[in-house]
């Protein structure tokens, strides 16, 4: 299985998800892609890091009941230096939401919206690098951010990060590339897209068999909101988990 110990600045790091029931998650995310846990202690709120093959893939935390909004998929982006990049999504019109923190060495964490609204993290690596293995059944393979103000998004994370914008001719889409590489999208949402549903970013994963993981889906508990669909990309379907937390299942071509 293919691994990977770092990740370049200015592309997605790690995902983790934010649930407010982390036994259930573990079920069902155990059996969708067959994960192990390592489940921490009382004090780090039972932070679970999830492997595969015994190589940390997602992390999972546990969503505090007060907080308001649906159970999601955080994305994280490698930081050079968090404390200099928060103070960037500031200036080009984003917002702090947690300021630069260190997490006991394992790295520097922010959390920011960006100026369209949708919210992602910053993740200056020490001990923990992220996702080690990426691009593979089980894991993380692509994020797009889902916006209603596509140019603005786009000219955020291009100037935050670096990266340079490709728009896709036949779509409101844009790749975002670090050298000849895309990292990640931004998606325009249009009127056909549910008027209450706010700027997010989308995380796939891959999986072998998207049909029947679309199955496996609805009988483990969660929802199939876009059926197994064919595109350019690879078969893929949109789907929740038993909480509710929105993801993508792709088979990448």
């Amino acid at each position: 299985m293919p691994s990977i110990d770092h990740h370049a600045p200015g592309t997605p790091n790690w995902v983790d998800l934010n649930t407010p029931d982390l036994e259930r998650a573990r079920r069902f995310y155990g059996e969708l892609f067959g994960w192990e846990f390592l489940v921490g202690p009382k004090e780090d709120a039972h932070y679970t890091m999830c492997l595969l093959g015994g190589r940390k893939v997602a992390g999972m935390s546990l969503k505090d009941p007060a907080s308001p909004g649906r159970p999601y998929w955080a994305l994280s982006f490698e930081a050079a230096d968090t404390k200099a990049l928060a103070a960037r999504v500031v200036e080009l019109g984003g917002k702090l939401v947690v300021p630069p923190t260190d997490a006991s060495g394992l790295g520097t964490f922010a959390s920011c919206v960006d100026p369209t609204g949708a919210g992602f993290n910053l993740w200056q690596s020490g001990k923990h690098q992220g996702a080690q293995v990426v691009r593979e059944p089980g894991s993380m393979t692509w994020h797009e951010v889902n916006t209603r103000d596509g140019v603005r998004a786009k000219d955020f994370y291009a100037a935050l990060f670096g990266l340079e914008p490709r728009k896709r001719d036949d779509m409101s889409y844009w790749a975002l590339h670090l050298g000849d590489t895309p990292v990640a999208g931004v998606l325009q949402m249009g009127p056909m897209w549910p008027k209450d549903l706010p700027p997010h970013w989308m995380n796939s994963f891959a999986i072998a068999d998207v049909d029947g993981a679309a199955e496996q889906v609805k009988r483990l508990g969660g929802h199939v909101h876009v059926p197994p669909t064919d595109s350019p990309f690879g078969r893929f379907c949109i789907v929740t988990d038993p909480a509710g937390a929105g993801f993508t299942l792709i088979h990448p071509t």
